[in-house]
């Protein structure tokens, strides 16, 4: 049990955005309380984590997963549960009534869940309100092949909400963005089959990305901060590994015009690609809760996760009307993965940079602004755990075990942060 006398939070340790709030809330004197499948999740190990409990894998066992929140929900000390990951908003929002019985419900409603997480519905609310949108259809209504274009799931999750041959008791990650061969008809039936689904095809639109991460009570902003993204896992995009602040009054009208036609709740980072023809921001998708870069406002003085807090507490919450701009975080691990997808991927569409002008780039922002997700001066075991996790798995990766020997149990962040949170520029 933690010592702090405040209360506590329940926080899925399954991403880097996990350390982020454990230790936001831990410097604050917040009880923390971390769940993971893993029992080497890195957000265990922090000296901010009051308490670890091993809980069932939601990808298999929803309900167990379920079970185990509603467990801890029914502490006195426990205010509220962070969504970090899709499972677990996913989860939040499905048994929502339970959950808001014993502790506060920050995060959307089931029917705000399926409009986000329905890429076609998610669009028409948005053109709606009068924000850019790629054109967006269906993979069988397709005939043209000839534009730059991308092929994705419809569902960021697939579940029995959504493809009525999912198990209720199981969330899937339908697969990841393909892009096209532009003037190559793709295989369709192969298409469907991986990805469980009738997928969508969505024009390319070339530019950087950005997006909005807010904090919405009840339909409105209680704190807004924006981001640039400088590198994704791959050259083509992906999950933020490297990102910095930014100020644009157009991507906040645009970010805050999609959140409150969604009449928002709780946490959620709006991506935008900044089309590079004209300058407009055009709608990639919203993530519903904590995104992976969330040490990234906080570095900037934007502190979610204790306004998270605050407003479970009931609290008044006390936000600066400005942020330093220009502050940037980086994920080591996912440096890395940077620059192995400059040495091996090929993209149809997307040309990659040169290695030299790709290790520069990395080098020299890391020297500038060396604020990371992971490594911290005051605690850093949360990394020595990440770069554990992350040599077991290239040690089993490469070299044939005895099947005697079995590796220590580890969840790659690839789960959580690239399929879970892939959000590829479109």
């Amino acid at each position: 049990m933690h010592k702090r006398g405040q209360g506590s939070v329940v926080i899925p340790a399954v991403a880097p955005s996990s350390v982020a709030c454990v230790r936001s809330l831990g410097r604050r004197g917040v009880g923390t309380i971390a769940v993971s499948e893993s029992e080497t999740a890195p957000a265990f190990a922090s000296r901010y984590c009051d308490e670890s409990h091993v809980v069932p894998d939601p990808t298999e066992d929803v309900l167990g997963y379920r079970d185990a929140l509603l467990e801890l929900a029914t502490r006195s000390d426990v205010e509220t549960i962070a969504p970090i990951r899709d499972e677990d908003v996913w989860t939040l929002s499905r048994y929502r009534s339970a959950f808001a019985d014993r502790v506060a419900p920050l995060w959307p409603s089931l029917e705000t869940l399926r409009t986000v997480y329905d890429r076609v519905r998610l669009v028409e609310t948005a053109a709606a309100a009068d924000v850019a949108v790629p054109e967006t259809r269906p993979l069988d209504a397709v005939d043209d092949w000839g534009r730059k274009a991308i092929v994705k799931p419809r569902y960021a999750v697939v579940t029995d909400e959504f493809v009525d041959t999912v198990s209720s008791s199981t969330i899937v990650h339908p697969g990841s963005v393909r892009y096209l061969e532009p003037g190559q008809e793709p295989d369709r039936e192969s298409i469907r089959e991986e990805m469980g689904h009738t997928p969508i095809v969505q024009e390319y639109v070339p530019g950087e990305e950005y997006a909005l991460w807010a904090l919405y009570d009840r339909g409105e902003p209680v704190a807004t901060c924006q981001k640039h993204q400088l590198r994704g896992y791959s050259y083509a995009g992906n999950t933020s590994i490297a990102r910095r602040t930014t100020s644009i009054p157009a991507l906040e009208r645009a970010g805050r015009a999609v959140l409150d036609a969604l009449d928002w709740h709780g946490p959620a980072s709006v991506q935008f690609v900044r089309d590079a023809a004209t300058g407009e921001f055009t709608l990639l998708e919203v993530n519903p809760r904590f995104w992976v870069s969330v040490s990234c406002p906080i570095e900037a003085g934007v502190d979610f996760p204790y306004y998270f807090w605050q407003l479970a507490r009931g609290e008044p919450v006390r936000t600066s009307e400005t942020y330093e701009t220009g502050v940037a975080t980086h994920l080591l691990r996912g440096e890395m993965l940077y620059v192995l997808s400059v040495l091996r991927e090929e993209n149809p569409i997307v040309e990659p940079p040169s290695l030299p002008a790709a290790a520069l780039e990395i080098a020299a922002s890391t020297v500038r602004q060396p604020n990371f997700d992971h490594l911290s001066r005051d605690d850093p075991r949360p990394f020595v755990r990440d770069a554990r996790n992350v040599a077991s798995e290239l040690f089993s990766a490469v070299v044939e075990l005895p099947a005697s020997w079995t590796a220590p149990a580890s969840r790659r962040d690839q789960t959580d942060d690239e399929r879970a949170d892939a959000r590829v520029r479109r």
